[in-house]
């Protein structure tokens, strides 16, 4: 089967499957909903904030507060795209039909890569727009310094997101398992780390924590962390890379 029949192949299961058609909705309504909220409360607020908190108030970071939520949607997208085949037994007419196996990974994850994409650069800007919108006087602009580069790199950490969890599915190739591992991860274990002092400096370099400096165009007062946007970004990737490479191996070394 040539590289065009497989990406074609994989673009069909992609959107013959109901589930993750509605992950991706799910993530786009959540992420702008969510930060147009947060973005109509802190408008609300801003006159009550002390000036430590006004000096450090960041209206494009505030506006992507859903992705907090949305990225969750996204973990679930990924894990459905790859493990779907594992859960229904259709992983052995897969790869009985694309025997190189990385060709297989490579055309399923190239295509689940580019929607996630698509559809995380357009929530982004979504988010950003409304966001700013909801904060009325206290919004900023497109054109001010680092806000174009928070705001595509807020699709970019959307795409990251469900490309790990895309890797970390072809692993463990099972959903309830990838998802048992990677939501209560990202929702819950992740916070903590990177919020408690003694662990402080280990849970930033966490592929969400280091990830969403991209996001940010106001340093909190007092931020130490060892990185900048794109450092925090390069970070993420790499633990994507690592992902990745583990499922690969994993493929390619055994059974389907």
């Amino acid at each position: 089967m040539s590289a065009a029949q497989v990406v074609r192949s994989e673009w069909t299961k992609i959107r013959s499957v109901a589930s993750t058609v509605w992950t991706l909705s799910l993530a786009v309504v959540v992420t702008i909903a969510l930060g147009m909220l947060i973005s109509a409360l802190s408008a609300n607020e801003f006159d009550n904030m002390s000036p430590q908190s006004r000096l450090s108030f960041d209206p494009t970071f505030i506006s992507f507060a859903g992705t907090s939520l949305g990225q969750l949607a996204m973990i679930v997208f990924g894990v459905l795209v790859v493990s779907n085949e594992y859960s229904t037994g259709m992983i052995r007419t897969s790869l009985a039909a694309v025997p190189q196996r990385g060709a297989f990974l490579a055309g399923k994850l190239g295509v689940a890569t580019a929607l996630a994409l698509v559809v995380s650069m357009v929530t982004s800007f979504a988010a950003f727009f409304l966001g700013q919108a909801m904060l009325g006087e206290h919004k900023a602009s497109i054109g001010d310094e680092g806000v174009l580069r928070a705001v595509i790199g807020g699709g970019l950490y959307m795409t990251l997101i469900a490309v790990f969890s895309m890797g970390v599915a072809t692993m463990l190739r099972s959903p309830m398992l990838s998802l048992g591992i990677l939501m209560p991860f990202f929702f819950l274990i992740s916070n903590i780390l990177a919020n408690v002092d003694a662990t402080k400096k280990v849970g930033r370099f966490l592929p969400d924590q280091a990830g969403s400096r991209i996001m940010q165009v106001v340093t909190p007062i007092g931020d130490d962390t060892p990185y900048g946007p794109w450092g925090g970004l390069g970070i993420m990737a790499l633990w994507v890379v690592a992902a990745l490479v583990g499922g690969y191996l994993v493929l390619r070394g055994r059974d389907a």
